[in-house]
């Protein structure tokens, strides 16, 4: 099964939810006409794609509907269509134009942030790319045990230290490893306590500083790791995340698990932030760069 079919799958719970209370609104009108209007802004807040986002989605269908002269339901749908695909935004690949690049990737326990490091790190290596992770999540029990397991299954070098060592020189001696061994993409774990904002902030700040002294030339990507499942709470969360840390993309996590995937619609209409990588399994390969257009044709098509 290709990545685009298990999309599909994947979102299947979030369609249902967007796709099946837009296309009952549809269904009760004929013409469109405010009371059409208000129909549609519900059904969307309910599928949780937000109350902001909803907004502003209705303020563009009603332009458009001025603007082309609509006048059927039909046609009101598809319109929802191109809105929305540009809403969320186009995919924006990361940035792996230096040899080691940097990806920072940061996130509360149990939205997979584990997980995600393997599985873009078997994207990597399938790429070609030589990839190094570094165990920077030194306050978990068992997370450099568990990036282990990840790092063997997607053929990724693991750089650890012993449980509570101090995460910045985790990174010194993995930066140091990316530059000895000609390392393509060195990915840095790190612990996510977002319930204390300075400890982050100052956590954050030393292994950049370690990452801008070791490397200074190196392309550097920040990755929020989000929990799909948790729906606006995650939007919250990323507010949160990105007032401590300069967040460069996000990785949507669980999409498969939930119905609750109109975050995606939502995350980059309020925070600007783009979505990198997206989550439908739980297997190595269940995880691919975000294409706004792909996710977009799975909601919407029949």
């Amino acid at each position: 099964m290709g990545f685009y079919e298990k999309l599909k799958a994947g979102i299947g719970k979030t369609k249902k939810a967007i796709m099946g209370g837009i296309d009952r609104v549809m269904q009760s009108f004929v013409r469109i006409d405010e009371d059409m209007l208000d129909e549609l802004e519900e059904s969307l807040i309910m599928a949780d794609v937000g109350v902001e986002t909803t907004e502003a989605i209705l303020e563009a269908l009603r332009a458009r509907i001025k603007e082309q002269r609509l006048t059927d339901a039909a046609d009101a749908r598809a319109a929802l269509y191109d809105i929305i695909a540009d809403m969320i935004g186009e995919g924006e690949p990361l940035d792996l134009s230096t040899t080691p690049s940097v990806i920072l990737v940061i996130g509360v326990n149990g939205v997979g942030k584990t997980t995600s490091i393997g599985k873009i790190s078997a994207d990597l290596v399938r790429r070609g790319k030589k990839v190094i992770v570094a165990a920077a999540d030194t306050f978990r029990a068992a997370a450099a045990d568990q990036l282990a397991v990840w790092c063997e299954r997607s053929g990724a070098t693991l750089i650890r230290q012993s449980e509570g060592s101090d995460p910045a020189a985790v990174v010194f001696d993995a930066a140091a490893a990316a530059k000895r061994r000609g390392a393509d993409v060195l990915i840095v774990d790190t612990a996510g306590r977002l319930h204390n904002k300075k400890n982050l902030m100052d956590e954050l700040s030393k292994i950049n500083r370690v990452i801008s002294r070791e490397l200074p030339d190196a392309a550097r990507e920040t990755l929020l790791v989000l929990d799909a499942t948790t729906g606006q709470n995650a939007v919250v969360q990323a507010k949160e995340f990105k007032n401590a840390a300069e967040i460069t993309g996000l990785i949507l996590t669980k999409l498969d698990g939930t119905a609750k995937g109109g975050i995606v619609i939502s995350i980059k209409s309020e925070l600007g932030i783009p979505v990198k990588y997206i989550g439908v399994g739980e297997g190595i390969d269940d995880m691919e760069p975000f294409d706004n257009r792909d996710f977009a044709r799975a909601l919407f098509e029949e």
